[in-house]
């Protein structure tokens, strides 16, 4: 069942790259004690992804920090080394990337899209959240090929 508000995330195993390289990042640790502005994207360096989704985020920061945001986090069925990357060319420095390289956190919180049309396999939706100590408060799933609610701008609008 599709994740929802009042729903604690599903403890899964997520990637981030360090200093020293990838580093394991349990879900259930990251998002505990925070409220963190998370969002999901189908691929890092697609075009949405890149031109839109991501960048929002680091322009916004400050002021989604400054309605009660701890963190902003971004996750994306990608490999670390590729979250690491499309980071540091967006400039991301506000933004944790968390590589979902399995699908296993879009297959837990059941918000997963086919593709494999795209020769991309299975993706997580795009989707934006509010997590407050690992529940979900606030959720804005994208309908399919739209880039509407799952904005910083939206997300803003409901803090």
């Amino acid at each position: 069942m599709t994740i929802a508000v009042g729903d604690t995330l599903p403890d899964v195993k997520l990637i981030k790259v360090g200093e020293s390289g990838p580093e394991p990042v349990q879900s259930s640790e990251y998002f505990a004690g925070k409220k963190v502005a998370l969002f999901a994207v189908p691929g890092a360096f697609t075009p949405t992804c890149s031109a839109k989704h991501l960048p929002g985020f680091v322009e916004k920061a400050e002021e989604l920090k400054a309605k009660g945001i701890d963190e902003i986090a971004c996750v994306s069925v990608n490999d670390a080394f590729v979250m690491g990357a499309w980071g540091k060319v967006s400039e991301a420095e506000n933004v944790t990337l968390l590589a979902d390289g399995n699908a296993d956190f879009a297959k837990a919180v059941d918000l997963v899209m086919d593709g494999s049309g795209f020769g991309m396999g299975t993706r997580s939706q795009r989707y934006s959240m509010v997590v407050d100590n690992g529940v979900v408060s606030q959720i804005n799933v994208e309908a399919p090929g739209t880039f509407e609610v799952s904005s910083a701008d939206y997300l803003l609008g409901q803090l």
